[in-house]
């Protein structure tokens, strides 16, 4: 690994050693300040324009704080143009060079003269995170051989830090650290002498200024999540500077700690489907800008569409979360800019976080409090035991939730069934307006013909959680009292182990089963016919093709069933339908999904008033 780190993909020409980097990434300073603590070179030399010398000896000072060089803007007999802000961060490979210059005595050199305005470079760069996967010497090579092509602009730009390195000690081992599309040119400029550059034009001593960085915008106008860099901050003062970045497990510690905020801040938690669907769609986002990782801005987005706004606020937060960024530095007046003034075709993504409202909190004067216990475990002394029953309430929204996800099951059969096909002779049941816009060069109409399900919805299986740690340890079937109540079997969490009232419990489904007509169904978890099954999960679906009058059953959980039940359901004359949990909505689960267990019947009288 130190080899990997310290040599790989150096060039080295008599006694200077080119280093390419891409500016901002970790990958590259790490691998720079292996290289000069390893080599200990006499002069680094640095692709920054020397008129900032001062200002980055200055931000230096500062760090692991982070700073912003502000350049003001020509000026012209019009008009001004707008200034240039340059962030100074710790995770930069340029910064980080010159931090480790310090550290090991060397001299620095800024290779952009004041004479030269530096030209418009391509920034498009491979994943630099696979670093760690091809090494650097192949990263390198690929980025020559494919590079983009080369402006005048660029050259005489290359021919001016050219002119530098060649009245440099020719005695001294030099260390060159540049961009990867300025390689190529400074090399082909070293093999000429150069002359000096021209003088420069009173307009390019534009004056320059030092700024401490506001927290709140750190999110916005580094390169690197601020998170991440402290994280290569700890990493950098490590005894071993060649240790492994991991960004996997970075990206995973900081997805861990918005989901600790999130359930301080809401109550609610990430449940292990949100996060496997997560996962899925912010890998897809990713390959989607051709990179290894999702970004930030890829994480929050998939938190906001897994999850909901207010995930998506405290992973944001936590990647923009700097500890030792000061909201004021006396030295240095502080500046909060946004990132459209930084940087060119920022995204942007809306989170509307939602809080409780003091006038949603206000009550009228006439409600009543909620009751409280006189002392503890005054409720859980009046509960007898002899019996249990469902709350009437919650026994309606699960119905009518129940025959919503039948509705949904069907839709899902006949979109299954259904094909396009050109217009013949009938339009059949309507145009469709994709299908024909995707082959409007044919120049004729697309028509969809909807498919018609074979048979009807039964027995509905919902698995919020396959319970792989026996946490749901409550096993109930129960009996639907009307013909319109379906009979339910499930397994939650102890309804009495958190009593709300007397004889009143309340439990959270791990997941159940509902099927009609009612008064039908045996007790579910001891029928010996289901012990083939391996979770309970797996026992309720087997219970639900056994009690469906219907053919079609629907399974709804984070993970479809294994293939063995496919074949169980041939068998029986039923199929599988199964919807990914993740494909339901977030609110409307979370619920259902909350139950209460009366101990008996007369408890139903009195339940209003202590079920919110």
């Amino acid at each position: 690994m130190t080899d990997e780190l310290t040599n790989a993909g150096t060039l080295e020409r008599g006694n200077l050693t080119y280093f390419a980097v891409v500016p901002g990434r970790i990958e590259f300073a790490r691998r720079v300040r292996s290289f000069l603590l390893e080599q200990k070179p006499d002069i680094i030399a640095v692709e920054l324009p020397s008129s900032l010398e001062l200002d980055y000896a200055k931000a230096l000072e500062r760090l692991p704080r982070m700073s912003v060089i502000v350049v003001a803007g020509e000026e012209n007999d019009d008009e001004e143009t707008a200034g240039t802000y340059l962030p100074i961060e710790p995770g930069d490979p340029f910064v980080e060079a010159l931090r480790t210059a310090k550290e090991i005595e060397a001299e620095t050199t800024f290779l952009e003269p004041p004479s030269q305005e530096r030209p418009h470079l391509p920034d498009l760069y491979a994943e630099p995170y696979s670093l760690e996967f091809i090494g650097m010497a192949k990263y390198v090579e690929a980025f020559r051989v494919h590079r983009a092509e080369r402006s005048p602009a660029i050259d005489t730009h290359a021919s001016a830090m050219a002119w530098k390195l060649q009245g440099a000690d020719p005695l001294a081992r030099i260390c060159v650290v540049l961009s990867p599309n300025m390689l190529d040119p400074v090399l082909d400029a070293m093999q000429i002498p150069q002359d000096e550059p021209p003088l420069p034009r009173t307009s390019l001593f534009r004056r320059s200024h030092l700024f401490n960085l506001h927290p709140d915008c750190l999110g916005e106008v580094t390169i690197e999540a601020p998170y991440y860099q402290e994280l290569y901050e700890q990493l950098r003062t490590a005894a071993e500077p060649t240790a492994a970045l991991d960004r996997h497990r970075w990206q995973l510690q900081l997805l861990r700690d918005a989901e600790r905020e999130y359930s301080i801040n809401t109550g609610d938690e990430i449940r292990s489907w949100q996060r496997l669907g997560l996962a899925k769609f912010t890998r897809n986002l990713a390959l989607l800008d051709r990179q290894l990782l999702p970004g930030i801005y890829d994480l929050a987005l998939g938190a906001r569409s897994i999850v909901d706004d207010n995930f998506a606020y405290e992973v944001w937060q936590m990647a923009a979360r700097f500890s030792v960024q000061q909201t004021e530095d006396p030295p240095l007046e502080t500046l909060n800019i946004s990132g459209e003034e930084v940087w060119l075709r920022t995204r942007k993504i809306r989170i509307r976080r939602r809080l409780p409202r003091m006038k949603q909190m206000f009550k009228p004067a006439g409600l009543k409090s909620r009751k409280r216990e006189k002392s503890k475990g005054e409720w859980a002394r009046q509960t007898d035991g002899q019996s249990i029953c469902s709350y009437p309430p919650e026994d309606i929204v699960i119905e009518d939730y129940g025959r919503a996800l039948k509705r949904q099951a069907k839709s899902k059969i006949s979109d299954e069934h259904s094909r396009i096909e050109p217009l013949s002779a009938s339009i059949l049941d309507g145009i469709d307006i994709r299908e024909t816009v995707r082959h409007w060069h044919e120049d004729r109409l697309y028509v969809r013909n909807l498919g018609r399900s074979s048979g009807e919805v039964g027995a509905i299986v919902v698995i919020f959680d396959e319970d792989r740690q026996d946490r749901y340890r409550y096993l109930t079937t129960w009996l639907g009292e009307h013909q319109n109540e379906s009979d339910m079997a499930f397994y939650s969490t102890h309804p009495f182990e958190h009593i709300v009232g007397p004889g009143i419990g309340r439990a959270e489904y791990g997941g159940l089963l509902m099927t009609l007509p009612p008064r039908r169904m045996f007790d579910v978890w001891s029928d010996t016919d289901y012990d083939a099954a391996l979770t309970k999960s797996e026992r309720l679906l087997m219970a639900a093709l056994d009690y469906s009058v219907e053919r079609n059953v629907v399974y709804i959980a984070p993970k479809p069933p294994r293939s063995q039940f496919r074949q169980l359901a041939s068998r029986v004359n039923r199929k599988i339908i199964y919807i990914p949990l993740g494909q339901l909505s977030p609110s409307k689960l979370k619920k259902i999904r909350v139950v209460h267990v009366l101990d008996s019947y007369r408890r139903r009288d009195e339940a209003k008033d202590y079920i919110w």
